[in-house]
């Protein structure tokens, strides 16, 4: 069988043990508040990572394009909701979705774009589920709790009978890593879908499905009564931003990029790696956070941590791996000879994960398998 001595790198490495076990901590996770378990499969974008998801008990999934909800609908799942805001120049292809058998729900956060899918669906006299997306935490886009838009929006998406519901993203749940703070973050995003759905039932709309989801507070909720889904994406990973949130820990993180020492230099005390952020990518999530780790942080060809190290700069191709303390020991070519294999857990799995076209699965140094991922939209 090949090993990981004997591909080039960089390359993406996948644990796969490492992986079943945060699937199945996620679906028993969710399973336990009641709620069904919807995957975010915009981390993996790869059929047998969602297919792992499926078996192990989720009937659905999340995509953030269009064009994931084209893969994953071609390998015949069904209930798909594309949680970003849809583009009026999007809402075709979503009806052409439809149309061909996929059950795809949309979201929106403005009149504007209820009123453009409105239109549309009485046009062709169909209809486009459509979730009103809530900002319960003034994290990014959304309607807050208590607007008055929220019903004018439910009113236009229930005239063309596409009104399907409320959901939110918890993503201010990443700059927290307390065990407290996350509980109050999962609570505050549940009361705040939860009031949203409230005013829309209160104006004689229909609410029938309440969404929420991120990896941190779907793994923090103690109560989810009155929530009809959980999404949650990095999970399947895991990566140094969760470790760092405290969600956990650095032997959860699946994902890996195996690369080679192509050079030194002793005086700077720099290890040269052949992963650079065009394989590594140029997400610096770990900055803020109470351990920086640089571009990645290091382990030996095995995955065993070498906490000494980090990869403290990239270019294009080229990593920089220092030692922490700053140090330039005489010795550092020795300790680390040219064609040393080491790997690399991101910072982000799903940015990580978009410099590559494949996985390759492995049992410790053994390739299992290679599975495809895509790109794009």
């Amino acid at each position: 069988m090949t090993t990981i001595h004997q591909i080039e790198t960089p390359a993406l490495l996948l644990d796969r043990a490492c992986m079943d076990r945060n699937i199945r901590r996620m679906q028993s996770q969710v399973d336990g508040l009641g709620c069904r378990l919807r995957p975010h499969v915009k981390t993996s974008k790869s059929w047998p990572v969602v297919q792992a998801q499926m078996q192990a008990g989720a009937g659905s999934i999340t995509v953030s394009t269009l064009k994931e909800a084209e893969q994953f609908f071609g390998q015949g799942v069904r209930d798909i909701l594309y949680a970003v805001a849809l583009a009026p120049n999007k809402i075709d292809h979503a009806l052409d979705l439809r149309a061909r058998g996929c059950n795809l729900a949309v979201i929106v956060d403005s009149v504007a774009s209820a009123t453009a899918i409105a239109a549309a669906c009485v046009a062709r006299r169909v209809q486009l589920p459509t979730l009103v997306e809530v900002d319960s935490d003034g994290h990014r886009s959304g309607v807050r709790p208590g607007d008055p838009v929220l019903v004018e929006i439910g009113h236009a998406l229930h005239a063309a009978g596409s009104l399907a519901g409320v959901m939110t993203h918890a993503g201010g749940s990443y700059d927290l890593d307390t065990p407290e703070a996350l509980r109050s973050m999962a609570a505050q995003e549940r009361d705040a879908v939860l009031a949203c759905a409230a005013a829309l039932r209160a104006a004689g709309l229909p609410c029938e499905r309440v969404s929420v989801g991120s990896t941190p507070t779907a793994l923090s909720a103690t109560g989810l009564d009155g929530v009809t889904e959980v999404r949650a994406g990095v999970y399947v990973f895991f990566d140094l931003v969760m470790a760092g949130i405290g969600v956990c820990g650095v032997q959860d993180i699946a994902l890996s990029v195996l690369t080679s020492v192509i050079g030194h230099q002793p005086a700077k005390g720099w290890i040269i790696v052949d992963a650079g952020w065009m394989a590594m990518s140029r997400d610096r999530g770990t900055a803020k956070q109470k351990v920086d780790h640089g571009y990645g942080a290091i382990g030996d060809s095995e995955g065993a941590p070498l906490p000494a190290l980090w990869m403290s700069a990239a270019n294009q191709e080229h990593g920089i791996v220092s030692l922490r303390d700053g140090s330039c020991p005489e010795d550092l070519a020795d300790r680390y000879p040219i064609g040393t294999l080491l790997r690399v857990l991101p910072n982000h799995a799903c940015a990580t994960a978009a410099q590559y076209d494949a996985y390759r699965v492995v049992d410790g140094s053994t390739i299992v398998e290679t599975w495809p991922r895509f790109s794009g939209w």
